[in-house]
């Protein structure tokens, strides 16, 4: 019930937005890293299965979908299916090779796999290479609607990014959710009441693939380009500091966690110039992307001091909060909750 009601209450807040002052390319832009963290999250902080590989589905599908808009004039609506499908495909390829293996040989496999796809859009013309895919029209909804209008996408996007997360989100109440909770907590277990557990993975890791290459389809859409950035490493990697910084396994987690990351991102942009050209003045070695700087040390505080996320640790202090007010005074409690007998 809670999870319904901040549900609603956020997308009335992002339906507002753009009356209160909010830039509807921005706001499109978080949402698209939002679903691409969750379906992140759906492999991850559901099933346990850390891929190193995501940003192949995002990077592909992003390309598939600006070739269909600008080269082949397809509808906006057949190039986000599109890219929701290859994302889908190229999930089960990869799936069927990573899912043999567990742990971190699990998200080695997934990374050699998306590097060789990487170096594939390094080669082929179809994505431009460096210079990436330019120009790339928002074309007009079922022929009709036209998507010229920031403000018409971004009602657009959000219809699609609330529905993705609501199919998300019963999907983890569904018999198939729980089936893929028992299997991170105990897979062995789980095969031993007669599931296919390689099955399930697969089926899992198909689904998030799919939405990734929906995420990374509407930022085509959106920006009107794709570029190598979207398919390198250093994107799965971005959106796995996502989902850690906003909470494993939670709902509104993944897009807690893009929003702080892309909104730093954001407004870093112009101080890391500034800071490049202090460092370059003061005779140091270049410092780099300052945002890169911050998002590491947000990575290592997550991990020293937010091990549960944001969105975790909230939740873990809302579940102590209730649990005391729920004691009854003058009478002791076992470390379980539980009054003894005596005191009863």
């Amino acid at each position: 019930m809670h999870n319904r009601f901040a549900f609603v209450v956020g997308l009335a807040a992002l339906a507002a937005a753009p009356w209160l002052g909010a830039y509807p390319v921005f706001l499109m832009k978080l949402m698209c890293f939002a679903l691409f963290a969750a379906s992140l999250n759906l492999l991850l902080g559901y099933v346990g299965l850390l891929s190193f590989g995501h940003a192949a589905f995002f990077g592909v599908a992003a390309y598939v979908a600006g070739g269909a808009l600008r080269d082949h004039g397809l509808p906006p609506e057949a190039a986000l299916l599109l890219g929701a499908g290859v994302g889908a495909a190229l999930g089960f390829v990869i799936g069927l090779f990573a899912i043999r293996r567990k742990g971190i040989y699990f998200a080695m496999v997934t990374l050699a796999l998306a590097q060789m796809i990487y170096f594939f859009c390094v080669q082929t013309p179809l994505t431009g290479g460096e210079d990436g895919m330019q120009g790339v029209p928002r074309g007009r909804l079922f022929g009709v609607l036209s998507l010229d209008s920031d403000l018409t996408l971004y009602y657009v996007v959000l219809v699609l990014t609330a529905a993705a997360f609501a199919v998300l989100a019963r999907m983890m109440d569904s018999p198939f959710g729980r089936i893929l909770g028992a299997l991170k907590e105990n897979e062995a277990r789980t095969v031993s009441l007669g599931y296919d557990v390689d099955r399930f993975k697969l089926l899992a890791f198909v689904i998030s693939a799919a939405c990734a290459g929906l995420a990374g389809a509407m930022k085509t859409l959106v920006l009107g380009f794709a570029t190598l950035s979207d398919v390198h490493w250093t994107m799965s990697g971005t959106v796995i500091l996502m989902t850690l910084l906003g909470g494993l396994g939670t709902r509104a987690g993944p897009a807690v966690g893009a929003v702080i990351v892309v909104g730093l991102e954001t407004k870093l942009a112009a101080f890391g110039t500034w800071l490049a050209e202090v460092t370059r003045i003061a005779g140091f070695r270049e410092l780099g992307d300052s945002a890169s700087i911050v998002t590491g040390v947000m990575f290592v505080a997550c991990v020293l001091v937010f091990r549960r996320g944001i969105v975790g640790e909230i939740g873990r202090w809302v579940e102590r909060r209730g649990s005391k007010g729920s004691r009854l005074p003058g009478h002791p409690v076992t470390r379980d909750g539980v009054r003894p007998v005596e005191a009863r």
